[in-house]
């Protein structure tokens, strides 16, 4: 038996074909649709993505940036709100404000990117076919278990954000923390760093700062107690206090840390030293301690100047000689 071949191009198995051709038609929404729809979930999330990131960096700026920008000048004997270095040092200030843009906008980006790929896989999954239902209960139990186990870390991660959005305290703040007690150097979403005064860095973790004492926001006040003899002329104590605190803010180098005339507030206590009198002062932020020593200088010369004596502590001593021992024997036998 013999078998001829058939010419060049001409079908060998019409049945075939049609099988082939008939599968095609039956797949073409598993080859063409659903790769087209995940294709478009794919465009559109990053398009989302783009606009939110474009609209979280404008949002930032415009709540932490000023209204007028750097050319708004400063007015007279007022603060805003922030460092103290925002009323003598424009650079720094502008680095922190920088800094917790960068932080928040870095933060917020995260969040929007984590959200839309948990959307965007989630769609791309109910597209192939696969049940969410038993993944999102999976999924459910891992992240409850892993809730339990980070608490702590995502508490920190918390207040942090929140310390950052409400300018509790920023980098170059005079800070008081609890036993952390001196000047910010860098604030994280974790963690903040304080250097205190004998140059040790402190490492605090923001989940466990329950309260802030920050002297470096709006307006701080020198507060200076003077302690006079007891048989000191008062009126003469107050005269002097008042023209040291008045020469001192009338001087050019103290013109702008003085935002008050200082005021004698009067007699704080009395003891068996001698008569507390208090004058105080407000002054721009992170400047009280250097008006006070100043001012203490100052005072100390009036004072001297006005004879008016600064008191000594005072202590009778009783000492008993040996005769006066002998008689004590003597009258008990």
């Amino acid at each position: 038996m013999s078998h001829t071949l058939p010419p060049t191009g001409q079908v060998t198995n019409p049945q075939l074909a049609a099988s082939w051709s008939d599968w095609f038609g039956d797949h073409t929404e598993a080859l063409i649709g659903i790769p087209l729809r995940i294709a478009l979930i794919v465009v559109i999330l990053l398009v989302l993505r783009a606009l939110a990131k474009r609209a979280i960096t404008r949002v930032v700026k415009g709540v932490l940036e000023p209204s007028g920008g750097e050319a708004e000048p400063r007015r007279p004997r007022r603060s805003t709100r922030g460092a103290a270095v925002l009323h003598r040092d424009r650079s720094r200030a502008r680095q922190r404000r920088e800094q917790r843009a960068r932080t928040i906008g870095s933060v917020l980006s995260s969040a929007v990117t984590i959200v839309l790929f948990m959307v965007g896989v989630a769609m791309v999954l109910d597209q192939v076919g696969i049940a969410l239902g038993p993944l999102l209960a999976s999924a459910g139990v891992v992240g409850l278990a892993i809730g339990f186990g980070a608490q702590s870390l995502v508490a920190d991660y918390l207040s942090g954000l929140l310390i950052m959005v409400e300018d509790q305290y920023g980098v170059g703040d005079s800070v008081d923390l609890g036993e952390a007690i001196g000047e910010v150097e860098h604030v994280g979403l974790r963690l903040t760093h304080v250097r205190d005064l004998n140059g040790g860095l402190w490492h605090i973790r923001n989940g466990e700062i329950l309260r802030v004492r920050n002297d470096s926001q709006e307006w701080a006040r020198a507060v200076l107690d003077v302690a006079v003899a007891h048989d000191a002329d008062l009126d003469t104590v107050y005269r002097v206090l008042e023209d040291t605190g008045r020469a001192l803010r009338e001087e050019p180098e103290f013109a702008d840390v003085l935002l008050e005339e200082p005021a004698v507030w009067g007699v704080q206590s009395l003891d068996a030293d001698g008569v507390l009198v208090r004058l105080a002062v407000k002054t721009v932020p992170l400047q009280q301690w250097g008006v006070t020593r100043e001012l203490r200088r100052r005072v100390k010369d009036a004072l001297d100047d006005a004879g008016v004596e600064i008191p000594f502590p005072r202590r009778t001593v009783w000492v008993r000689t040996d005769q006066a021992d002998a008689e004590a024997g003597a009258f008990t036998r």
